[in-house]
């Protein structure tokens, strides 16, 4: 029996799809239409996700969550705010739940990427370690920007600045994950039994 798969284009839909219709918006019509259209599309992705797999990433959903609460403040109070402390709110969150499960050994990135990628528990915890680090810099960095930086910039920041500094984070990564890989095939440790 052949289980179902997504079509291909769905996790690209859904990760980005929300950002460049905002992006699009933006440009078109100014800041408060594209917060409208920010939370339309997100609605959408969410759904879509739903839809096809039956299930909703649990990130999806935290940055939805987050979206609809500081898009539905920006809107409701006509005011850019919100909508720009947004980042900030999203990767304090992330670092704080990594920082944390860390704090309480349990390296939550093995629960979201262990299936795809096999490491050892000091990999993890490294990895996890380095992307709270990551997440909290990338909160610092919001801050910054949006308080001094006009909106245009704040906006080319969001779109192409934080997505290209995660890039370029994750691709820093490989040596370490490369590093600490456990092949699939890898012999289990004996049970001492």
């Amino acid at each position: 029996m052949t289980r179902n798969l997504p079509p291909k284009w769905l996790k690209p839909a859904v990760d980005y799809g929300p950002l460049a219709a905002f992006f699009a918006a933006y440009l078109v019509y100014g800041l408060m239409p594209a917060t409208g259209v920010l939370l339309g599309a997100t609605a959408i992705a969410l759904v879509l996700s739903l839809v096809f797999t039956k299930s909703l990433p649990w990130m999806s959903l935290i940055t939805a969550m987050v979206v609809g609460v500081f898009g539905g403040l920006t809107l409701w109070f006509n005011d850019e705010t919100f909508i720009k402390i947004k980042p900030t709110v999203v990767q304090a969150l992330f670092s704080a739940v990594l920082l944390g499960g860390l704090a309480l050994g349990r390296p939550l990135l093995k629960l979201v990427l262990g299936a795809a990628w096999p490491m050892d528990d000091l990999g993890w915890r490294r990895l996890s370690l380095r992307y709270g680090l990551f997440f909290a810099a990338m909160a610092g960095l919001n801050e910054v920007v949006w308080r001094t930086q006009t909106t245009d910039f704040w906006v080319a920041f969001k779109v192409f600045g934080l997505m290209g500094l995660t890039l370029l984070f994750a691709l820093s990564q490989a040596p370490l994950m490369s590093r600490h890989h456990v092949p699939e095939d890898a012999p289990s440790e004996p049970d001492g039994g």
